[in-house]
């Protein structure tokens, strides 16, 4: 199922009992994050604030907090199905013979609806300001009470490649300073850092265009925080996912697509020259990132739909909402790990890892050292370079079972001998790197070890019980439930 806007997602929250609506009023300071976390904490449903104190527009948060909500808002029975259809666009060879090449023509037909689609006009384009508005007009939460104010979470956030025209849309964070301006969160490491920086050589100074969707449909925010590669249209993933093409709208303002259906959508330009302090702000860490410099976003113009709906979430000491984002960005993206690493078998980033500090993987061991040619390799892939420490098991270990993966990783390893280190670019939000966007990362060979890595003596075989005998016992002691 593909949803035209987010209000389709909505429903289809409510009609699978995966939605809250809340008419007590609540604080869009602190209040709305405590009451969030204690449900998301707790696996809890997706809510839909409709009294917000100061504003009229009701605020959804959690909406993407658990495996089946990301189910309903990829239209799956499980995201393995996305994995399964990309593995399947990967293994499609060129068609030999007339009936090959027919019975290629609805499969291309498919591939070319995902191209998105300008449109003239739109829901969005419903309630237009250029003049009168504020940003302070929408509910937009403080999360932490130690955060330096309130904060846009859930902006899909448009600009161009300066060189090549080419979009690129990104979840950043944006601090509001003023009516008219925020923050733009742009980690060093982001394709909307490199475009400013594109932008900043070509140009030295003057503006850069972006615009803010806020309130997209689930297809269009999920591609937003997808690795995605430098030059691959988030629009087109997105369209992917939903089946059919994101309708785009140019804005009024600003020579920029926006989706044509989304809630709010906030105009405007960075200024090539100037940067404002930004932070501190309580991230999915579970601590507060630093206050730093970013580039400041002025808003230009802002329209919206009659009856906006505000979409948001929160980060915070996992798991939360952002994981299970996270958890399918694992699942789907993982046949393009093995595009280009076919020895993995699985990965898995737990929770506690909060994605980028932990990743375990199993592989099909082939030679020796295999194990650190693959940590090397994964710390060479796109945002899979911030990961902090990697654990490579053997194929037999289900990585999915962190249980099991300490059990074996802790009874395999000789820590000096299977426990490497590097230097390299780590995520901006690591406080504990020695400095900012450059650390050290550990890479743990759990494997078994072969002679021709120099271990000299046989690998003893696991505890495993003998067949007959497993046999014997669940007949004779099966009905007492053994």
């Amino acid at each position: 199922m593909a949803y035209d806007d987010l209000r389709a997602f909505i429903r289809a929250l409510e009609q699978a009992k995966e939605l809250k609506r809340i008419g007590v009023e609540v604080d869009p300071i602190l209040e709305i994050t405590e009451i969030t976390d204690r449900v998301s904490k707790r696996g809890g449903p997706a809510l839909l604030f409709e009294n917000v104190k100061g504003s009229r527009i009701p605020v959804l948060i959690n909406a993407f907090g658990s495996q089946r909500r990301m189910e309903i808002a990829l239209g799956v029975g499980s995201v393995e199905d996305i994995a399964q259809r990309i593995r399947e666009l990967i293994q499609m060879k060129p068609p030999e013979g007339l009936i090959e090449k027919l019975k290629m023509i609805p499969r291309l037909a498919e591939i070319g609806s995902f191209i998105p689609k300008e449109v003239k006009d739109g829901p969005v384009r419903e309630v237009l300001h250029e003049k009168d508005f504020s940003l302070f007009d929408f509910p937009i939460l403080k999360c932490w009470p130690q955060d330096a104010g309130q904060f846009i979470t859930f902006g899909t956030v448009f600009s161009q490649n300066p060189e090549t025209g080419k979009r690129n849309c990104g979840l950043y964070r944006m601090q509001v300073f003023d009516e008219r301006t925020t923050a733009m969160h742009w980690q060093i490491h982001k394709h909307g850092a490199e475009h400013f920086r594109r932008a900043s050589q070509m140009k030295k100074s003057g503006r850069m265009e972006v615009a803010v969707a806020v309130g997209t449909d689930p297809a269009v925010t999920f591609a937003a925080m997808a690795p995605l590669p430098p030059d691959l249209d988030e629009m087109l993933f997105a369209g992917f996912l939903r089946g059919k093409p994101v309708e785009m709208l140019r804005c009024r303002t600003v020579d920029i697509e926006v989706p044509a259906t989304a809630e709010i959508v906030l105009e405007g330009y960075v200024d090539l020259e100037e940067q404002r302090r930004e932070g501190p702000f309580g991230d999915h860490t579970g601590y507060y990132s630093l206050a730093d410099d970013y580039p400041v976003f002025h808003v230009t113009c802002v329209c919206h739909r009659k009856d906006p709906i505000y979409s948001t979430t929160i980060v915070g000491p996992p798991p939360m909402e952002d994981y299970w984002m996270g958890n399918a960005v694992e699942r789907i993206f993982l046949p393009l790990m093995q595009l280009q690493l076919p020895e993995i078998v699985d990965i898995h980033m737990p929770a506690e890892g909060i994605f980028h500090n932990l990743m375990l993987v199993s592989i099909r061991k082939s030679y020796p050292g295999h194990a650190r040619k693959v940590m090397n390799a994964i710390w060479s892939l796109g945002q899979a370079m911030f990961t902090k420490c990697i654990v490579v098991v053997d194929e037999d270990v289900n990585v999915r079972t962190v249980r099991e993966v300490v059990w074996k990783t802790l009874n395999h390893i000789d820590p000096e001998r299977d426990i490497q280190f590097m230097l390299g670019p780590v995520d901006s939000l690591d406080h504990a790197s020695r400095l900012p966007n450059f650390g050290s990362k550990m890479g743990v060979d759990a494997t078994r070890k072969w002679p021709s890595e120099g271990f000299q003596r046989p690998w003893p075989d696991e505890i495993r019980m003998d067949p007959k005998i497993k046999v014997l016992v669940d007949g004779k002691w099966g009905k007492f439930g053994l």
